[in-house]
């Protein structure tokens, strides 16, 4: 695992030998093993290094035969010693035994054809010297990151916002629909980062540069095709045995690899089948928000070392501004403060670690994605029907089955944006003080999507929305951006292109049915756990947010937050301030708008200044 950055830039204007280097210190912590720079004129690589792969020999930038072409790569590619051969049989010749030169000839042999041989996750860009031509790409699911920003007559581009923000072509200006969309989203979901004129490559796309002009195109696609007529135990016999393949290939390493260990079936499942033998979780002093007795009890039952970590609410609190400034991007999902610290503690033994993430996306294990089987009496009502009667309930003082029937009123697109819905448009217009020109709406975000699975049920749609989405803008970046941090390999063998291949056979009545979740995957891991956790329902890191957010000092730092200067300029003062009265009085639970009111400023001091 690594972190790569770089430039193409005509301008000479300012020292650029001196930008490239100071781009990839920005990003020491993913990988504090080495470092290596290439510069061909105006084009300018850089890259640092976490050993994993062919430790001696695996140094970047890394060169084909007659060094016209030149790669920079962060990732792993699990299949790379099968494609090497094949690769070696049509005549290509290697110097090392790393997985990066294995991909710079794929792309010599194959060109934008070569996804469709490697397996694995990355960001990565080729510069080829003959053509003049930068290819840069993301993996299938985007596990690893890829930011660009294209320039007058160049672009810049790196794994890290950070990175680009050292070259002084590219400016520091706040991407105000960015702020809106995260308010509704909890992350940024557009394709544009919180930075003006910063994009990020979409996961299982490539771009292709070339004379001052970019394409960017897709390659690949994640998406279900259900096999309706086999039966229950024959897809928990494949997904079986492609996860079992998956977690068998993303063992491959020249270290030693760990496993992060939660309560949940997921990484249950995945440190029960990895044959390693660290496991690491972390959980709080507040009853009811801490997995780590039932993770040593499974550590134990398994034959692996437990290690683990109690973390403070002191902890907690002094660690989010060094987060947020990790996360290149504000992530108000509390789940990554735990994220950092279980990183942490694994980074004490291992560089590698296995997790869990994925799963439920892929196998269908949120609780949410039950709701249209709860929905489908009020779905057959006529939709004007249902739209009056959501209506006048609204209107009404709160009464058991309200919440029902405001939501059955609704379309999916309406009341499904994702596991996390925060501040709603008209609220989201309400409480910022700069007003779009052409506000787009949490449903135009997600319309694209949608539009993409028209015809199918609704539980397989939100999934899809769900792989898409929120697995890359939330999940994925918090796992990369945390373990980074802390100079951790983090590997997800549920996000493999072959596991995906055997979930989107699985018909929606072997995924949930109403009350379960994860039926076929949850069958698949009975052949690895004892019941108590195979059927154990999903916590992920529960964080007692709702909590501090009435105790001292936590609620002081908030509201002095919410006094800020930094506030009033992009809040209404007065709607921050009720929020977090009618918290702390119990009127509502206001915890999530809180936090993530608090979390961008938070972000924003560290990026922009107080």
């Amino acid at each position: 695992m690594c972190g790569i950055c770089g430039f193409i830039d005509p301008a000479t204007s300012y020292d650029r030998e001196q930008v490239i280097r100071s781009s990839a210190g920005q990003i020491v912590h993913r990988g504090p093993d080495d470092d290596g720079f290439h510069i061909d004129g105006d084009t300018h690589l850089g890259f640092r290094r976490l050993s994993i792969i062919d430790l001696a020999e695996g140094h970047q930038p890394l060169y084909n035969e007659d060094r016209t072409k030149v790669i920079t790569f962060n990732g792993e590619i699990y299949n790379y010693k099968s494609v090497r051969e094949n690769l070696a049989s049509r005549g290509h010749l290697f110097r090392t035994n790393s997985d990066t030169e294995v991909l710079l000839h794929a792309y010599d042999e194959y060109g934008d054809r070569m996804f469709d041989h490697i397996r694995g996750m990355f960001g990565f860009a080729v510069w080829d010297s003959v053509k003049r031509e930068l290819f840069l790409a993301r993996d299938f699911f985007g596990i690893k990151p890829v930011y660009y920003a294209p320039l007058a007559n160049g672009i810049v581009w790196a794994s890290e916002i950070k990175c680009l923000l050292e070259n002084p072509q590219v400016k520091r200006e706040l991407n105000l629909q960015g702020l809106a969309s995260y308010l509704s989203f909890q992350y940024n979901p557009l394709d544009e980062t919180m930075f003006t004129g910063i994009f990020k490559l979409p996961p299982a796309h490539f771009l292709r540069w070339r004379d001052g002009r970019y394409e960017i195109k897709r390659y690949w696609a994640a998406e279900f095709h259900p096999e309706e007529g086999r039966t229950f135990e024959d897809h928990v016999e494949e997904l079986s045995a492609v996860l079992d393949d998956s977690v068998k290939a993303h063992m491959t390493a020249d270290v030693e690899v760990g496993s992060f260990l939660s309560s949940g079936v997921d990484s249950s499942f995945v440190a029960a089948s990895f044959g390693g033998q660290r496991t690491f979780t972390v959980g709080f002093a507040n009853a009811g928000y801490s997995e780590i007795d039932a993770a040593v009890a499974l550590a134990k039952d398994i034959g692996v070392e437990s290690h683990s970590k109690v973390i403070t609410p002191t902890e907690y609190w002094d660690a989010l501004s060094d987060i947020q400034w990790h996360m290149d991007e504000p992530l108000a999902d509390p789940a990554c403060v735990p994220l950092y610290f279980v990183a942490k503690v694994a980074r004490e033994h291992v560089k590698v670690v296995l997790s869990g993430e994925g799963a439920d996306e892929l196998f269908g294990g949120y609780k949410i994605y039950n709701e249209p089987h709860g929905l489908r009496h009020l779905s057959a009502v006529p939709r004007t029907i249902r739209r009056g009667m959501g209506t006048l309930s609204d209107r009404m003082p709160k009464f058991q089955g309200q919440n029902y029937l405001h939501r059955g009123a609704l379309d999916l697109q309406e009341r499904f944006i994702g596991n996390a819905y925060h501040f709603r448009a008209d609220q989201v217009a309400a409480l910022m003080n700069h007003e779009l020109s052409h506000p787009l709406l949490p449903g135009d975000v997600t319309g694209p999507f949608y539009a993409r699975t028209i015809g199918q049920d609704d539980p397989t749609r939100m999934q899809h929305l769900d792989i898409h989405m929120w697995l890359v803008g939330d999940i994925l970046l918090k796992a990369d951006k945390m373990s980074m941090a802390n100079s951790l390999e983090v590997r997800v063998p549920f996000l493999d292109k072959e596991v995906m291949k055997v979930a989107a056979k699985v018909p929606t009545k072997f995924r949930m049915d109403g009350t379960q979740t994860k039926m076929a995957f949850r069958s698949a891991a009975r052949h690895k756990l004892p019941r108590e956790y195979y059927d154990r329902p999903k916590l992920g890191f529960p964080v007692p947010i709702r909590v501090w957010l009435k105790e001292q000092p936590w609620n002081g730092r908030v509201r002095q937050a919410f006094r800020s200067t930094t506030a009033r300029t992009y809040f209404d003062a007065t709607i921050l301030e009720r929020l977090l009265d009618d918290h702390v009085a119990g009127i509502a639970d206001n915890s999530r708008l809180i936090w993530t009111v608090f979390i961008f400023l938070v972000w924003h001091e560290r990026y922009f200044g107080a």
